[in-house]
């Protein structure tokens, strides 16, 4: 289920973004610091008939945004990437799934350093799972968030 308030968050996760748009990616559920993801198989399939690897990559990278949208003040800040690792553990035949999801204390942390400092990184380790539940990759991303300059609109802001 995704939550009135941040249904513009999922439109702009799945067609913001020409280059994720087209893998089909979905966003399946979305409530305060929880989001799940799903990557299909169709229309991401490699020379060998698994799932391409940048489809892989792009649903660990487009987590941090998503989470992002579900846990800060879409109008005062915005994310970036600084890193992301990517492990990719058994081949995938089935579409994928990514469930990220931030505790309140870490995201009353991070707002805490971005008051203070104007910026902050978050770190997040995560395993995308086939349709059967198995791990099939584990990411590693590094997310920096920082204020938005005076004027600029925030591309997860509902206008």
């Amino acid at each position: 289920m995704i939550e009135e308030k941040y249904r513009y968050a999922a439109e702009y996760t799945e067609t913001g973004i020409e280059g994720i748009r087209r893998t089909g990616i979905k966003v399946l559920e979305l409530r305060d610091r929880y989001a799940k993801l799903l990557m299909p198989l169709a229309g991401n399939v490699n020379h060998v008939g698994i799932m391409y690897a940048g489809s892989l990559f792009t649903i660990g990278e487009t987590s941090g945004g998503i989470i992002f949208a579900v846990s800060f003040d879409v109008n005062k800040y915005y994310p970036i990437v600084k890193e992301i690792h990517i492990k990719f553990l058994k081949p995938v035949t089935t579409d994928v799934t990514l469930v990220v999801e931030m505790s309140e204390e870490k995201v009353e942390e991070i707002e805490k350093q971005l008051e203070e400092k104007g910026k902050a990184d978050f770190e997040m380790d995560l395993e995308i799972k086939d349709a059967n539940g198995v791990v099939v990759s584990a990411v590693h991303g590094i997310w920096p968030i920082r204020t938005l300059p005076e004027g600029f609109p925030s591309p997860l802001a509902k206008r």
